[in-house]
């Protein structure tokens, strides 16, 4: 029974002939040790190319998969995609772009920036710099200060920066590099890749 299943399933993905070829198909009375053996080897040959051909036709997701939305009140709904991103030290970094739509129908597109605490303090007196392969530099605003009750005492690993001005700039096929301005000497870097940036455009759109 379970060796005519899967002489089935090999036909319609292989094809009856192929099958035949592997040598698959063998008679019940057909009990040699060669037979066996060919038997055997073509179930191999078989299903490898099933595995091969479930990878090939396995669905992709789609770009804006990470994309969430949240109703953060009535009327009120903000759009993010977030990514985990490493630094040029291996540190782990949250990305997170989103925009929010307000009731009036306005909106914002934001860039928030998440480190591990204790392992960097932000200079938020600096922008953040965005760099493409052409060498184009953007520079985004901080705009930390929304995101924080208590402004007199920020959490030095979060900030926060103002896309809105620069998405006319922004180009779904250029990745970007981030330079993000630290208290210490040296500046943390982080690499955007394209589809990230076809995200922060596509969450811009959307309403």
């Amino acid at each position: 029974m379970l060796q005519s299943r899967l002489q089935n399933g090999l036909m319609v993905v292989l094809g009856s002939s192929t099958v035949k070829w592997l040598g698959l198909r063998v008679q019940a009375q057909s009990r040699s040790p060669f037979t066996r053996q060919r038997w055997r080897g073509g179930m191999a040959i078989a299903i490898s190319l099933l595995l091969a051909v479930a990878l090939v036709t396995l669905p992709v997701a789609p770009a804006w998969a990470t994309i969430r939305q949240l109703e953060e009140a009535p009327g009120q709904v903000v759009y993010q995609s977030r990514h985990t991103l490493k630094d040029q030290y291996g540190n782990r970094w949250q990305a997170i772009a989103f925009s929010r739509i307000r009731p009036d129908g306005t909106r914002h597109v934001y860039l928030r920036l998440v480190g591990f605490p204790g392992a960097v303090a932000i200079d938020r007196t600096q922008p953040l710099q965005l760099t493409n392969p052409l060498g184009t530099t953007l520079t985004a605003a901080d705009a930390s200060n929304k995101i924080f009750t208590d402004t007199t005492n920020p959490e030095p690993h979060v900030g926060q920066y103002d896309l809105q001005p620069l998405l006319d700039n922004l180009q779904a096929e250029l990745p970007l590099q981030l330079t993000l301005p630290t208290q210490s000497s040296d500046p943390v870097r982080l690499a955007i890749a394209s589809p990230v940036i076809a995200e922060w455009l596509d969450i811009a759109q959307r309403s």
